[in-house]
């Protein structure tokens, strides 16, 4: 009976896994794409609009979805995580990355946002309480160190970060707690209601910002601005996190989340072919060193996120169940 019943939960387990990372893949491709969209609308839109009014644009999209589906509302404590997922990724993101991106061009940014698996990984181990051994650390600061060495060697320091290298290191920071933070909550809410209830959570801000945006500088563009501020309303801020969200949920924070590496490589890819931007020798080398640091963090993580199988079911108010609740459920599986 045992035997039966662990070599079912096993085979489930390792499915869940599998359909988790071939979600986080297809999350990975539609954010490679964001950096490079980016660069292309505020070229020729305010970049308050750009950031704000597509998130205006996915909240309304939210809204239609989250009626259509029915959607449960968020207990108090799923509200309060919420407005942390919201603060990370549809206002932080969106906003320092359309500001650094006005003068930088996407090739640069993607090899600053090569940082941001570590700094997921790093908001997910401090989430879950772990105490991860040195060699993570010195993996997460290797890799820090490697973009500021990178943005020595290529001009953008002089004494002290430009301030559109800030803007991106602060994008990353702001992105990597919205990504962890989101992961964990799309155990409980679903990937795509997750994403939709922090868009309806933000309106109050992105609405105001929006129209002010758009009264002191009336948007006007052609047509290769508004089709790349359709994708990122459309896509990188809507449809990618149904994806991302749930294949975080359902393979784990930790195994999905090394997907990320692929990402600051694509839109290196992007940038050059869409956009002809220089890929240079050292902005590759720059992400090869980062991108070794990011596989050290992920190979000495221990006590890797459950899977939505394996995450113990919440109370009523968002607080994990006790820790002892769980294994006395394990021992009646047995």
């Amino acid at each position: 009976m045992r035997g039966k019943s662990s070599a079912t939960v096993s085979t489930t387990v390792t499915g869940d896994r599998l359909v988790g990372l071939t979600l986080g893949a297809l999350g990975v491709v539609a954010f490679s794409l964001s950096l490079p969209a980016t660069r292309v609308a505020v070229q020729q839109l305010d970049p308050w609009f750009v950031a704000f009014g597509r998130a205006v644009g996915a909240g309304l999209l939210a809204g239609i979805y989250l009626r259509l589906t029915s959607a449960r509302r968020p207990t108090r404590g799923q509200w309060r995580r919420l407005s942390i997922v919201a603060l990370g990724v549809v206002v932080g993101f969106p906003l320092f990355t359309s500001l650094a991106l006005i003068t930088q061009t996407s090739a640069h940014g993607a090899v600053v946002i090569t940082v941001l698996p570590a700094m997921t990984a790093v908001f997910a181990v401090l989430r879950a309480g772990e105490r991860p051994p040195l060699l993570f650390w010195v993996g997460s600061a290797g890799g820090l160190l490697a973009v500021l060495a990178f943005l020595g060697a290529s001009g953008a320091v002089r004494g002290a970060l430009s301030l559109p290298d800030l803007f991106l290191l602060a994008a990353v920071a702001l992105c990597g707690l919205g990504y962890a933070e989101g992961g964990a909550l799309a155990r409980e809410l679903g990937g795509a209601v997750t994403i939709c209830w922090a868009l309806l959570l933000s309106l109050p801000v992105t609405v105001p910002v929006t129209v002010i945006a758009a009264v002191a500088d009336p948007p006007h563009a052609d047509g290769l601005a508004w089709p790349a501020f359709g994708y990122l309303t459309g896509v990188s801020m809507f449809l990618g996190f149904f994806a991302w969200y749930a294949g975080l949920a359902r393979g784990g924070i930790a195994q999905v989340g090394q997907l990320q590496l692929a990402q600051p490589v694509l839109t290196l890819g992007w940038s050059a072919l869409l956009l002809g931007e220089p890929v240079t020798p050292a902005s590759i080398a720059a992400a090869l060193v980062v991108l070794a640091c990011v596989v050290l963090i992920q190979r000495t993580r221990r006590g890797a996120p459950p899977t939505a199988l394996e995450q113990p079911d919440r109370a009523v108010r968002g607080r994990p169940v006790a820790a002892r609740a769980g294994r006395v459920g394990r021992r009646r599986l047995e």
